[in-house]
């Protein structure tokens, strides 16, 4: 039997607004301690306001609602297949001879447009106001000025030059990294000039050098050439595609960067010779979502669209929420297998939920067909 439109919209549309209800409180929820948190940092940073604080939280909102969109899909779907079996009104669908995966075409629509919206839409405003949020918590609550400047500075950077071979590298060593502004600067830059052998054809030591739009400004450089005498140069500049803003981002959060900056940049941190591990598995988790939504809203129905005559509902709805964050807690272990490197990252990435999918596609099978 076709399912009529009438009824598709009537499940879709109390699933979605169950959802989204559900997406407001639990984001509001999350801020409220995310708020409580910096109201404690804040304790040992006289220059952080009331208001700083409550722009840096409103600025996360966006990231909080992407991590839990799966578990408002989860609540409210389970919500609104709950009060759907109360009343009996699932009961009826069955008996004018609709199944479960019928009705449930629609809910599962819908969770996995959110999780599509999510990923394409709410992640590249997220990743802007998440990087704005980010600068105002390093200058106001941990004015060290970040990582670089934080650690004294060690920057390795490898990049292709093919200015002495073709297919030639360029590995680039720099101590004592400051950010100033829109400029980077280091002392004690070594350069080594490879060819595709790894071959080192010429070696640039220089006592200090400035990264600015894109060229390290070299002072005081020493070249160094296989069988030839060393020469000393007052100033030179060697090209580089490395900017000062990608240097700040390869620290800063992989939150900071959207769905469609990340496969450019994780590209572009492996040619640096940065480590791409952890804005892989956020590429590849933001990919996932819209399966782990679909995920979720399975759950949500195979757990609450018992019957409430039947007895046991309670059971089965506690049940539900338990396997949610069951799966939220093997996501959160696969996730730092996959940021130590243990697992690929796709796997750490998608696992949890294709899992979670055929168990909730195994227990539907069992309620509905026996």
């Amino acid at each position: 039997m076709k399912l009529p439109l009438t009824i598709s919209w009537y499940f879709g549309r109390h699933f979605a607004t169950a959802v989204l209800a559900m997406s407001a409180g639990l984001t509001g929820l999350v801020a409220l301690f995310d708020f409580l948190e910096l109201l404690r940092e804040s304790a040992t940073a006289p220059h952080a306001s009331f208001g700083v604080l409550v722009e840096i939280e409103f600025l996360r909102l966006p990231w909080s609602l992407m991590q839990i969109m799966p578990f408002a899909v989860l609540l409210g779907g389970i919500y609104a297949f709950w009060r759907l079996a109360r009343s009996s009104e699932l009961v009826v669908a069955r008996a004018a001879g609709i199944s479960a995966w019928q009705f449930l075409a629609t809910p599962v629509a819908v969770a996995c447009v959110l999780g599509v919206l999510c990923t394409t839409a709410v992640s590249p405003l997220s990743a802007v106001l998440y990087g704005r949020a980010e600068q105002l918590d390093n200058f106001y609550l941990k004015p060290s000025g970040g990582p670089l400047s934080l650690n004294g500075g060690s920057l390795w950077v490898r990049q292709a030059d093919t200015g002495l071979a073709p297919n030639g590298t360029a590995v680039v060593h720099a101590s004592n990294v400051r950010l100033h502004g829109k400029s980077l600067e280091a002392d004690q830059v070594s350069i080594l000039r490879l060819n595709a052998d790894t071959e080192l054809l010429e070696r640039l030591e220089a006592k200090n050098a400035t990264l600015i739009s894109g060229d390290w400004e070299l002072n005081n450089v020493s070249l160094l050439r296989p069988g030839a005498l060393p020469q000393h140069i007052q100033q030179m500049s060697f090209p580089t595609d490395l900017t000062v803003n990608r240097v700040q981002e390869s620290f800063a959060s992989p939150n900071a960067l959207s769905f469609w900056a990340l496969p450019g940049f994780i590209h572009l941190l492996q040619r640096s010779g940065f480590s791409a591990t952890q804005h892989e598995l956020v590429f590849q988790s933001l990919l996932a979502l819209p399966l782990l939504c679909t995920t979720m809203a399975l759950v949500a129905a195979g757990f609450s669209m018992r019957p409430s005559r039947r007895g046991g509902a309670g059971t089965m709805l506690v049940a539900g929420v338990g396997f949610g964050f069951a799966l939220f807690m093997v996501s959160e272990v696969a996730n730092q297998f996959g940021t130590s490197g243990a697992v690929p990252v796709s796997l750490a990435a998608w696992a949890p939920a294709v899992a979670g999918l055929f168990l909730a596609l195994a227990l539907l099978l069992h309620l509905e067909d026996g």
